[in-house]
């Protein structure tokens, strides 16, 4: 079978079936009213066109000396090569296509699978812009999941840090061991959830520090980059990058690598270039359209949490960039949910029970802001 048709059998498996099929995992009757009113929804069928999987970007780093097929144990690795630093990627086509493609990189310490599903079991936005007409191209970074060969050796850190994570990504308060989720959150809170939630946490191949400190910006702005192009090869179309907090900064230096990024739709980035910085010129020069969201609990957090005060600061940076790029001839905005009347979003904002409210709010950019 040709590896660019439908490879749900294989590569994709019971995850891409469950999200082609609509289907609410059993326990999310366990949640709130509105995760029952989703969970009884009828979806109707997706039907995908062509699906697969693909590498984008890396080097070949060859070892000194001469590879003897005799020695093949040989513990040196003399003379052999090793296939590094590249994306990967799983795409799908919908059968009617009517939107330009969409690349989505993840953040730290996450894989695609954030885009394809949600904790309780509900549609990811991967499947909602299938569903508007837009092919997807879902990235593991280099040296993340399914792209975890790496140049450089990291640390696999063993330490427990689920809450650490829980609280910077804004959810709530974790106390007597249970997840205290803010007032008015749109996380899927049933213990399931919160289970499925840590399990999706991905470690960094090529990363030291368990904080994303050694993370190699350009590494993956390269293979984001080279991920764009291949897109433009195999559909003659620019393609709308979409990128969640740490995957912000190779979503603005990949621009400086191809001329094929029709927008950037940034999900809560961890900051924004400066006007005197080159990715900030590079993007400007190229008249790159771009939207960055906010959610909930950063004007309202809790000011005992450090969180609450790094994200407001963060979240400036991006309104600084906006405003000078709006200046400087741009188009950029910057979406205060809760100034949109939408409320209760996480840092995880497309996985909240209120995604598909937020995925509509980018579609209409999209419709609004980008040429097709």
């Amino acid at each position: 079978m040709n590896s660019k048709k439908i490879l749900s059998m294989l590569m994709v498996g019971a995850t891409v079936t469950s999200l082609m099929a609509g289907s609410v995992s059993a326990y999310a009757a366990d949640n709130t009213e509105t995760t029952e009113a989703a969970s009884s929804e009828t979806t109707e069928p997706l039907t995908i066109a062509e699906q697969g999987i693909f590498s984008a970007g890396g080097t070949t780093i060859t070892s000194d000396g001469t590879f003897n097929p005799e020695d093949q144990w040989e513990e040196t690795g003399a003379g052999q090569t090793s296939h590094v630093d590249h994306a990967n990627v799983l795409y799908q086509i919908p059968e009617e296509e009517t939107g330009l493609p969409m690349v989505f990189l993840h953040g730290y310490g996450q894989s695609r699978m954030c885009w394809m599903t949600t904790p309780d079991g509900r549609e990811g936005w991967a499947e909602m812009f299938l569903r508007d007409g837009h092919s997807v191209y879902l990235v593991d970074e280099p040296r993340r999941g399914e792209a975890g060969q790496t140049s450089v050796s990291g640390t696999i850190s063993t330490k427990t840090l689920d809450q650490r994570w829980y609280t910077q990504f804004r959810i709530g308060r974790w106390e007597d061991g249970k997840s205290v989720p803010n007032e008015g959150s749109q996380f899927p809170n049933d213990d399931n959830s919160v289970d499925q939630f840590f399990r999706q946490m991905t470690p960094d191949t090529g990363m030291t520090s368990d904080m994303g400190g050694d993370f190699d910006n350009d590494v993956v702005a390269q293979a984001l980059a080279s991920t764009v192009d291949e897109v433009y090869e195999r559909s003659g179309k620019d393609s709308i990058l979409v990128t969640h907090s740490q995957g912000g900064g190779p979503g603005w230096t990949a621009a400086k690598y191809t001329d094929h990024i029709a927008a950037i739709v940034a999900i809560e980035p961890g900051g924004a270039p400066s006007s005197d910085s080159e990715d900030y010129q590079t993007v400007l020069e190229k008249k790159i359209p771009i939207t960055m969201y906010f959610g909930d609990y950063i004007d309202n957090g809790d000011t005992a949490i450090q969180a609450t005060g790094m994200w407001q600061g963060m979240r400036q940076a991006c309104y600084d960039f906006a405003d000078a790029y709006t200046k400087a001839g741009g188009n950029c905005t910057v979406v205060d949910l809760p100034k949109e009347g939408i409320t209760g979003n996480d840092h995880f904002m497309f996985q909240d029970l209120n995604n598909d409210v937020i995925q509509e709010h980018i579609e209409n950019w999209i419709q609004e802001n980008v040429e097709a």
